[in-house]
């Protein structure tokens, strides 16, 4: 995850800063049984350039189409 923000932040250590604070920012997760997708909500980061940052990951990830490993829905990440 690290190497795919670095893309859209000056440096390294700003990038893995930055995938720390996600991992314990808080989130909401709202399954649907319906379409078989798991959406997982990120809260808004400290700054602007980190929401851009966070925003360009987490359509990243949502488009390689995770699974959710015990049920097989579908990840889907966003962030408001």
């Amino acid at each position: 995850m690290v190497a795919l923000l670095r893309r859209h932040l000056k440096n390294e250590d700003d990038a893995r800063v930055l995938i720390r604070e996600l991992f314990v920012s808080a989130a909401d997760i709202q399954p649907n049984a319906v379409s078989n997708t798991l959406t997982v909500t990120i809260h808004r980061m400290a700054s602007p350039v980190h929401d851009r940052a966070i925003a360009t990951l987490l359509d990243e990830l949502t488009q390689q189409e995770f699974p959710h490993p015990e049920t097989g829905a579908k990840m889907i990440f966003t962030l408001v």
